[in-house]
């Protein structure tokens, strides 16, 4: 029986692990890829994201980065949502987001690369909530309007973490089909 256990055991081990090694398949506006392995699957904090996960933190950064994605029927034009990013950063002067076209399989996507001081709020749409400013913050934030919704995603977290994710994220973007 013990030998039976142990066998058991093994194997929902060895599959758990298997599985963790391939990374998560994703679908987001009607396109599928597969995260890195390393990307923490985690349950959605708000009934707005479709999925999260959570990115390992860089040496000396005090936090993980997060990733989430969204779909938000009538969720307003894509410059909308690209100035309200932006209103969550505190930019040095001499500092704007970067801006780009991209696509993602079929779809016609705008990325924007923001880094600055985020201004972190909880509960986030809380016109009261309070503010507590987070340096050296950075957010990519990738949207495209789709058939029966705008879709978008930010990567949010601490600068250096970002970036020591940036090429796997953009990579698992041009993976999406």
């Amino acid at each position: 029986m013990r030998m039976l256990f142990a066998s058991v055991l093994t194997a929902v081990f060895a599959s758990a692990v298997g599985a963790a090694d391939k990374g998560v398949a994703v679908e987001w506006g009607g396109l599928k890829s597969t995260t890195p392995a390393g990307w923490k699957e985690e349950t959605p904090s708000n009934k707005m994201r479709l999925a999260q996960f959570k990115l390992a933190k860089e040496t000396g950064d005090s936090e993980d980065a997060e990733l989430a994605l969204f779909a938000s029927p009538g969720g307003g034009t894509v410059e909308a949502n690209l100035d309200r990013q932006v209103k969550k950063f505190e930019l040095a002067a001499d500092k704007k987001p970067a801006v780009s076209k991209i696509k993602i399989g079929k779809e016609d996507a705008t990325y924007q690369d923001i880094s600055g001081t985020f201004l972190k709020k909880f509960p986030p749409f809380d016109p009261n909530a309070k503010i507590t400013k987070v340096e050296n913050y950075r957010q990519i934030y990738v949207i495209f309007e789709g058939k029966d919704a705008v879709y978008s995603l930010t990567l949010l977290g601490p600068a250096k973490t970002v970036e020591k994710h940036k090429k796997e994220f953009d990579e698992w973007l041009k993976n999406f089909k």
